[in-house]
């Protein structure tokens, strides 16, 4: 894709691969005693241990993001769309290559860790002081969080431990903490899935807004119309291969065909 737009890179992703390593049965064996992690350490030192398997989930990946703009990542299943988030927010090592940001990202995903121990209340606090904004910062944005999640729509849910929480109404309030503060890079991993369509259409809204106000965004999802309203910009992956990089149209299209239009 040319390189022809205004804003300034953000992200700059070069030839980058990431493997797992899985432990087999016959590396897990004797796991727990201090005998056995021995071995393994001493093993280590001389090369592969016996019983870990390769996952060689992102093959020699490379694209530029830019400021403003907000770019999809679509694939097939273990296509390594979130890993490849995951290593961008600095979550997880590479094999090679290298990552460049410019700003801190931040990842959001609807498996993003809450307190289920304490309140929603106290979980729009801690979260909001976590991603680096003042108690005053907090305090202003307090009410507008909560709104947004639309969990206090059938009750007063804010004020119950998240454990009472359902998978939506969970899922809803971490969108809403982490799009709560303006991002340098924001990464979303399916945050869109989950709520109805009243809450996706003013996630893709908020969305918009954080494009207009900071950085970049990057979402993961397999909801292609919320990609197709969402994005300018998509990245297919697929078998850990960046197979294309363009328009979101473009690259929608191409991969519906390669799907069999399945979403």
């Amino acid at each position: 894709m040319a390189d022809s737009r205004a804003g300034a890179p953000t992200v700059i992703v070069d030839q980058v691969d990431i493997v797992y390593r899985v432990h087999g049965a016959g590396a897990t064996a004797g796991r727990g005693s201090a005998t056995a992690a021995l071995g393994r350490i001493l093993k280590r030192g001389k090369g592969e241990s016996p019983g870990v398997r390769k996952v060689h989930a992102v093959k020699k990946v490379s694209f530029t993001a830019y400021k403003g703009e907000a770019i999809g990542l679509i694939g097939t299943n273990g296509s390594g769309k979130s890993t490849l988030l995951k290593a961008v927010a600095g979550l997880l090592p590479v094999e090679s290559g290298r990552i460049f940001t410019d700003g801190q990202p931040s990842l959001l995903g609807v498996n993003a860790a809450l307190m289920n121990d304490l309140t929603g209340e106290r979980n729009v606090r801690l979260g909001g002081l976590a991603m680096g904004m003042s108690r005053e910062q907090v305090q202003e944005r307090y009410q507008e969080i909560v709104d947004f999640s639309g969990i206090n729509e059938k009750g007063d849910f804010i004020t119950l431990p998240m454990r009472t929480y359902s998978s939506g109404m969970s899922a809803r309030l971490r969108f809403s903490i982490g799009s709560a503060k303006d991002h340098d890079v924001l990464l979303i991993d399916e945050a869109l899935a989950t709520g109805d369509r009243s809450f996706q259409k003013r996630s893709e809204a908020r969305i918009r807004e954080l494009r207009k106000r900071a950085g970049t965004v990057f979402l993961v999802s397999h909801n292609n119309k919320s990609i197709r309203d969402t994005c300018d910009r998509v990245l297919w992956l697929e078998r850990g291969e960046l197979r294309m990089d363009g328009p979101t149209g473009e690259v929608l299209a191409a991969y519906e065909d390669f799907t069999g239009g399945k979403k």
